[in-house]
């Protein structure tokens, strides 16, 4: 049950790589900023958040950071929104942007997106209305193979393991890019970062390392099924095809508020079960 003080996440967004294999698409605009569906990615990512009480957003930028900056700045007029550069993008991967993104966070819950990942907004809502404080969002009905992060879990969803060099027979699905991460866990995950960072060979390595490492010290991540709920993440031109698809519409998503009325109306639920007021 939650605190009636409960504050929202920190949405902490992961967008300072070039998206090199979405060329040509992106060779003059970063892949953040790409239109889906009449909507920029990186709009609805944050008209998302907002529509879920979201207020206060972290943006680690690199690659054509200013034109990033100079969009948010121009269509979210007025958010509580710091920008960290990573100035190592050409060189680095996510688990170093996390790592950068550790002062701006400080000792507080935050929600974790990769800027390339297009969402129904009712996967953040089901992620925030979980009562655990670290969660993956896992989807079951993914065809895994190499490239895709894959988690297993016992039968409670716990999470044994996670990364791409799973075993993809043993997994229970893939993991889409959107984590929650509690306070206290947000401090070992940030110490361990900077520790792997401090080796050059971990320059590479995706932030579910450390997940991974956290894991394996006894942290404990559970996964939420959000399997039948669309998403896609955006690495290739193919991966845009099919986003156009699924996003076929600009974004309509209403506040939770609104939602909870629509929903009342129809004798669904009732204002005693609003779960962030609890």
């Amino acid at each position: 049950m939650r605190h009636e003080k409960y504050r929202a996440p920190i949405a902490v967004i992961l967008a300072a790589g070039v998206g090199s294999r979405l060329s040509p698409l992106t060779d003059d605009c970063p892949k953040s900023l790409l239109s889906v569906g009449g909507s920029v990615i990186l709009e609805r990512m944050i008209r998302n958040c907002l529509s879920c009480g979201m207020s206060q957003f972290v943006l680690v930028l690199g690659h054509r950071a200013d034109e990033i900056k100079q969009f948010v700045d121009k269509a979210f007029r007025g958010i509580r929104v710091t920008y960290v550069i990573n100035d190592r993008y050409r060189e680095t991967n996510t688990g170093y942007s996390l790592m950068l993104a550790a002062a701006a966070i400080g000792a507080a819950d935050f929600v974790k997106f990769d800027a390339d990942v297009v969402f129904d907004v009712r996967i953040l809502r089901k992620l925030l209305d979980s009562d655990v404080s670290n969660v993956l969002c896992i989807d079951q009905n993914i065809a895994l193979e190499h490239e895709e992060v894959k988690v297993i879990t016992d039968d409670q969803r716990q999470v044994i393991e996670v990364g791409k060099s799973v075993d993809p027979n043993l997994a229970l699905g893939e993991s889409i890019g959107i984590e929650k991460i509690g306070a206290e866990t947000g401090k070992r995950l940030f110490a361990e970062l900077s520790q792997m960072m401090g080796a050059r060979e971990n320059l590479q390595e995706y932030y579910e390392a450390a997940y991974a490492r956290l894991i394996a010290n006894g942290t404990k991540f559970r996964a939420l099924d959000i399997t039948g709920l669309n998403w896609t993440e955006i690495d290739t031109v193919q991966d845009f095809a099919a986003a156009e698809a699924m996003f076929g519409s600009p974004i309509t998503t209403v506040s939770r508020d609104q939602q909870w009325a629509l929903e009342e109306a129809a004798g669904k639920v009732t204002v005693s079960t609003r779960p962030w007021q609890i």
